[in-house]
C-alpha cells in the first residue's frame, strides 16, 4: 500500500494552467493612453472643440477627456451628424453633432439608437422655431430675431384670420429691427436726405450696396435688394389681409426669416471679414471660431489645418 505524500511535497507541485478551449480569445481592454498614441485624429482642431465640449457639460462632476475618437459622419435631411466616442476619468459618452449633444454610453449602449433619437430630439428643438443657429448672428442681430420668434408663436397659436393677420405685423416689425440695428447714416449717398426709420425698402437699399459692394456681389447685391421688398410687400399684405389663413402666414414668416438670415450672413461677412476659403489650400471646409466677448473671428481648415486665428487686441496703457 503507497504512502501519501506530506502536505508540503503536495503543495509544491507546479500549477498547471488552463487549457483555453477555441479560437477566440477576448483580449483586455486597451488604456485610453495606449489608444491615444494609436489613434488616427485628422483635424486636432475639431477633436479639441468636442473634448472642451464634454468637459464644459461634465463640470460638475470634475471630468476630463482621456480618449475621443470620430466614429462616423451620417447625413440625415441634408445636415451633417458627426458621431464620436469620448472617454473621460469617470465615464464614456457619445457626442452627436447638427447641433451638438451629448449621451451617456451606460444609458445609450446603442450609437444607431441614440442618433436616431437624437435626430428626433433636435427635430423637435426646431420644431420651436429658434431664430438661427448662427451664435454670431444671434448676437448681431438679437432683436429682429426675438421678434420672429414671437410671430412664429403666434402663427402656431393662432386660430381665426385675425390672429393671422397679427402675424404679419410681428413680421414687419421683424424686418423693422433688422433695419434699426444694421443702418447708418454713413450709407446713405452724398446729398440723399435720410429716410424715415420705417422706410424699410430704402432701407434695405442701401444696406446691400454697403454690404454687398462691387461686380463681383452683382448678384448678391440684386438679390438682396430683391428678397427685402417682395418680403416687405407681403408681411404688409398680411396684415391686411381679412381672410388671411395659417397657409399665408406661413410664407410670411418664412419670407421673413429668409430676409433675415440673407442680409445677416452678408452684414456679418462684411463686418468681420471672415474668410470664405482656405488660405492655403481653397477649401470651404472652415470651422469658424468665435469670441462673442471680443467680437472677433477667426478660422481653421479642416482639409489642411490651415489657421487665422482670433488676435485679441493688448489693452490700452492705462494713463495717470
Amino acid at each position: 500500500m503507497s504512502k501519501s505524500k506530506p502536505p508540503q511535497e503536495r503543495s509544491a507541485r507546479p500549477k498547471t494552467q488552463r487549457k483555453v478551449v477555441g479560437k477566440c480569445v477576448i483580449p483586455p481592454r486597451v488604456p485610453d493612453e495606449a489608444l491615444n498614441q494609436f489613434a488616427f485624429k485628422r483635424n486636432d482642431e475639431e477633436a479639441q472643440q468636442i473634448a472642451e465640449y464634454v468637459e464644459w457639460q461634465s463640470r460638475k462632476d470634475k471630468e476630463h477627456v482621456t480618449f475621443l475618437e470620430k466614429i462616423q459622419t451620417e447625413f440625415v435631411f441634408g445636415q451633417a451628424h458627426d458621431c464620436w466616442n469620448v472617454h473621460t476619468n469617470k465615464s464614456q459618452w457619445w457626442v452627436i453633432t447638427g447641433p451638438t449633444n451629448l449621451y451617456s454610453q451606460a444609458l445609450f449602449p446603442s450609437l444607431d439608437y441614440t442618433l436616431s433619437f437624437h435626430i428626433g430630439l433636435m427635430a423637435r428643438v426646431s420644431a420651436a422655431h429658434k431664430g438661427t443657429e448662427d451664435d454670431r448672428l444671434a448676437d448681431r442681430m438679437a432683436a429682429a430675431f426675438r421678434r420672429w420668434e414671437q410671430a412664429a408663436e403666434a402663427l402656431d397659436q393662432s386660430t381665426e384670420s385675425e390672429e393671422v393677420q397679427a402675424v404679419g405685423m410681428r413680421c414687419r416689425e421683424a424686418l423693422l429691427a433688422f433695419i434699426r440695428s444694421a443702418s447708418s447714416s454713413r450709407m446713405l449717398p452724398s446729398g440723399e436726405e435720410r429716410p424715415q426709420a420705417s422706410n424699410f425698402i430704402r432701407w434695405s437699399e442701401l444696406i446691400a450696396e454697403t454690404v454687398a459692394q462691387g461686380s463681383k456681389n452683382e448678384r448678391i447685391r440684386g438679390y438682396l435688394k430683391g428678397l427685402a421688398k417682395e418680403s416687405w410687400q407681403l408681411v404688409s399684405w398680411l396684415t391686411h389681409a381679412a381672410n388671411a389663413t395659417r397657409d399665408d402666414g406661413m410664407i410670411a414668416l418664412n419670407a421673413t426669416h429668409a430676409t433675415l438670415e440673407a442680409f445677416g450672413a452678408a452684414l456679418l461677412r462684411h463686418e468681420r471679414q471672415t474668410p470664405d476659403r482656405c488660405g492655403r489650400c481653397g477649401s470651404l471646409k472652415l470651422i469658424v471660431l468665435y469670441k462673442p466677448e471680443l467680437q472677433i473671428d477667426g478660422a481653421v481648415c479642416q482639409s489642411c489645418g490651415w489657421e487665422k486665428l482670433p488676435i485679441e487686441e493688448p489693452d490700452a496703457p492705462k494713463t495717470n
